[in-house]
This record gives structure tokens, C-alpha cells and sequence, in this order.
């Protein structure tokens, strides 16, 4: 793989209003006539979110990642995919580079809803 170039600069405030927090996913269910999309039921410590994230064809078996912690974006606007709301995304390494992806995940355990940043 050859990394692509870095994206364009921003600020450390554009930076500050990303809300990236770990959460654990407590369930992975299939989505009805998805190809891709897999829904997740989230632990965030205070809350749970339902998020949808295209991890059926990347993995032999998605639900290997219920009682994982992984990072994921809880402020983005809520998105309907197949007929469901997704309340965030699951952050994922290699997908936007063609490679197989992994789970950004904490190298230790923390609570839900810890802050990442």
C-alpha cells in the first residue's frame, strides 16, 4: 500500500469539534437486504446508540466484535440508511485505502464514553 497524501490543514478548532469517544459494542445484528451495513448497539456509559457501520463484507463473522471498545464519532448529524438512523460512525482503519480494516480500538481498557483527543 502506498499512503495517499496528508488532507488539506485545518484548525485545531475544527480539530475540537469532533466528539470521538470509546464506546463498547454490546450487539451486531444483520440489517435486512444490506449487502454491507451491520447494526451496532453501543455502550457509551450514560447513553446507547444504535450505529450503522458497512462491516458485513469486511469480516467473516461481525458479531467477533460484540464486547470489543472501539472509537467511534458521536456528533455527527444522525444519518437514515436503509431505512434505520445511524447516530454516528464507528472509526475503522484501512477501509479509505483499500486494505482489509481493523477497529480503531483503546490499547487498554477504559470506561464507555471516555473522550479520545
Amino acid at each position: 500500500m502506498k499512503p495517499v497524501a496528508v488532507k488539506p490543514t485545518i484548525t485545531f478548532e475544527d480539530f475540537q469539534k469532533l466528539d470521538i469517544r470509546v464506546g463498547t459494542i454490546e450487539r451486531v445484528e444483520e440489517i435486512e437486504g444490506s449487502r454491507s451495513l451491520m447494526r451496532l448497539k453501543v455502550d457509551f456509559g450514560d447513553h446507547q446508540r444504535t450505529i450503522l457501520a458497512g462491516i458485513k463484507g469486511e469480516r467473516e463473522n461481525p458479531t467477533e466484535i460484540e464486547g470489543r471498545q472501539a472509537l467511534f464519532v458521536v456528533n455527527l448529524e444522525p444519518k437514515k440508511m436503509m431505512g434505520e438512523l445511524s447516530e454516528g460512525m464507528l472509526f475503522d482503519i484501512g477501509y479509505a485505502d483499500g486494505i482489509k480494516p481493523v477497529l480503531a480500538v483503546p490499547e487498554a481498557e477504559v470506561p464507555a464514553g471516555s473522550r479520545a483527543g
